[in-house]
């Protein structure tokens, strides 16, 4: 692991790990902001099978122990592009739930929240880049298309080889 990424990866993770915190702690007072959200998410996802539980304390609860776990796997590096797209896709309900600055009629509180919603955008950006960052090895896709491109380039060589050896082998019956 290169030095940026030693030091990136926990930097990025701390405002999981932290928020994580916060909201594990103060579940009861995050749910009803949250409940606009779950309110929304939690029906449908209920009817397609997924055991999901419809009070809003222990979704924030759950919310905020998927943030800290997949934190801790961003930061430590383990499994840390797994752990980026979790908290990727964590991230956008808890910036919808947590900083609706379209419901603000305040300037001052609507500002702070506008401020918040696009700082949390950035992140999920990082988060990402984070995602694709294959630590300097290439990915799946790459090597997908490296054997692909292999593959065609031996088919050739091995139809101009077939074609030769044919040409010398009428050669020689004639």
């Amino acid at each position: 692991m290169t030095v940026t990424r030693l030091i990136a990866r926990p930097l990025l993770a701390s405002m999981f790990v932290v928020g994580g915190i916060n909201a594990f702690r103060n579940a009861d007072a995050i749910a009803p902001r949250a409940a606009k959200v779950t309110d929304k998410i939690v029906p449908p996802v209920q009817r397609a099978g997924v055991p999901l539980p419809s009070d809003t304390v222990t979704l924030v609860r759950a919310n905020a122990a998927v943030h800290i776990l997949a934190a801790a796997g961003l930061a430590t590096g383990r499994a840390p592009r797994a752990s980026a797209v979790v908290l990727a896709a964590t991230l956008a309900p808890t910036t919808v739930a947590g900083h609706p600055y379209w419901e603000e009629s305040d300037a001052g509180a609507k500002g702070n929240q506008k401020v918040h919603f696009f700082k949390n955008l950035s992140i999920l950006g990082g988060l990402l880049l984070a995602a694709v960052d294959t630590d300097g090895k290439p990915g799946l896709a790459w090597r997908a298309r490296r054997a692909a491109k292999d593959a065609k380039r031996e088919a050739k060589h091995v139809a101009a080889s077939a074609k030769r050896e044919a040409k010398l082998a009428k050669a020689q019956l004639s």
